[in-house]
């Protein structure tokens, strides 16, 4: 059978070599005999296409010089070029006009952006979704899969519907969470055996430190919340989960473990349930209250903090900051956050973290962060409600109100307290003569450098 398929191959071959038709059935692909489509031959000619006869308009700001980089609003803009200032050029396409639109600082990025700075935003609209059991909820993550430098935080966006579980489990990194929407029920036990159960809203927070098992529960109306890990590389599909104890011990194992007969295991799982319908939490929570011989956890090492009845930290004419960090939740040793709300057209004032990288999360609003990165490499990005951010510590940041709705986002960092350098109130500490020296300002802009940090700042662009 070889010999014969082999010799039809050196038939058709051969026959292509002569020029003589192919053996029945065999698939030739042809080529012009004078080999004229390859490389230089006059009879091909050159076919001349006006590439820039195309119909588009530009935005409002897009003839300023690029350093002054306003944002671009492409959304009313017949067919959204790649133009700033003297920069650029036309882009007759193929291209979809939707990204161009909510990204307008890729299409078009300010003239202050320069060389290379790791990607900082990804949309978790992209993400895959991870779908549970019986219409009971879902889930879907961001790490460094989709954001290669956030090597220090992952995020996992879920919804649990009324009644269903994220399953009993627990997990080699600690988990931080923020409510979102809705109302969501939580148990764990410590490895002391004393036990903790509580009921939050949106805006409350809770922390589980690494290995500590814990369920949740949405309560009526259901919940969606955000998880926030100590490390970049974390997978929802990483968790170690009850039902899995369960099945991938032998049943003569857990016979003797529990002290009953092999019968009791009969219609356990077959593996992971992850989320899933379930019978509804009671309305009192005091049914769900289990103590044994340890008692409770102690209300100083409470795994959660009704953030939503907490006052704004700093509050300003452009927003408000409210923090949350170990010096009022002090379980969470190692995470801090603040929940920022921006006015239209305000700016969280450009800053750095010391200490820890920034993830954040989007929670309304739309926005743009300028990240500079060391070495003459910035970059901008946009912002959109259900977007996932991350700046490594060090780099200076802003974000911006570019929208005419109030922006809310979620900034998290990996310590102790929370805190910032500011640009502002470091130029408006430091002797005016170093300041004019350094960067040729007047006597009159040097003195208007705030002593303070702003947090928000609700300013005029003046010409």
């Amino acid at each position: 059978m070889a010999l014969r398929i082999f010799t039809v191959f050196i038939l058709a071959f051969s026959s292509l070599d002569r020029g003589l038709a192919a053996p029945a059935g065999t698939k030739v692909a042809r080529q012009d005999s004078s080999g004229s489509l390859l490389g230089y031959n006059p009879a091909n000619g050159v076919i001349n296409q006006d590439t820039d006869k195309i119909d588009y308009e530009l935005a409002a700001g897009q003839t300023d010089a690029a350093t002054v980089g306003a944002y671009l609003d492409f959304n009313n803009v017949k067919n959204p070029q790649p133009i700033r200032g003297t920069k650029g050029g036309t882009d007759p396409g193929p291209r979809t006009e939707e990204y161009d639109k909510l990204n307008p600082d890729k299409l078009a990025p300010p003239g202050t952006d320069h060389g290379s700075v790791s990607n900082a935003e990804w949309p978790l609209g992209l993400s895959h979704m991870k779908l549970g059991l019986g219409g009971a909820g879902w889930s879907r993550q961001q790490n460094v899969d989709n954001i290669p430098a956030a090597t220090e935080m992952a995020g996992v966006d879920m919804r649990l519907e009324p009644g269903a579980y994220r399953e009993l489990h627990w997990h080699k990194a600690a988990e931080w969470a923020f409510v979102m929407n809705g109302s969501v029920r939580v148990q764990a036990v410590d490895e002391n055996g004393r036990t903790f159960v509580d009921d939050l809203s949106a805006g409350d927070v809770w922390f589980f430190p690494a290995g500590i098992p814990h369920s949740l529960q949405g309560l009526e109306g259901g919940v969606e919340f955000l998880l926030i890990f100590d490390d970049g590389s974390f997978s929802e599909d990483n968790t170690f989960l009850a039902s899995e104890v369960f099945a991938h011990n032998p049943k003569e194992v857990l016979s003797k473990n529990f002290a009953l007969p092999l019968s009791a295991w009969d219609n356990i799982p077959p593996g992971e349930l992850f989320i899933f319908p379930g019978t509804a939490a009671p309305k009192d929570i005091e049914a769900q209250n289990i103590t044994g011989s340890a008692g409770l956890l102690p209300v100083e090492d409470s795994y959660t903090y009704h953030f939503s009845k907490a006052p704004n930290t700093h509050e300003t004419e452009g927003g408000t900051v409210k923090v949350i960090d170990p010096t009022t939740f002090p379980i969470a040793s190692s995470f801090s956050a603040a929940l920022v709300t921006i006015h239209p057209g305000a700016i969280r004032e450009i800053h750095w973290h010391t200490s820890s990288d920034e993830w954040n999360f989007f929670l309304a609003g739309n926005a743009r962060i300028g990240i500079y990165a060391a070495q003459g490499n910035a970059r901008t990005f946009d912002y959109h409600a259900g977007d996932c951010g991350y700046i490594p510590k060090s780099m200076t940041h802003y974000v911006e109100n570019i929208g005419t709705d109030d922006v809310t986002f979620i900034e998290v960092l990996q310590a102790d307290h929370f805190s910032d350098i500011s640009v502002g109130q470091w130029v408006g500490l430091t002797p005016a003569q170093i300041v004019q020296d350094t960067l040729n300002l007047s006597d009159e802009t040097v003195a208007a450098f705030k002593k303070e940090k702003q947090y928000i700042v609700q300013g005029a662009v003046v010409n």
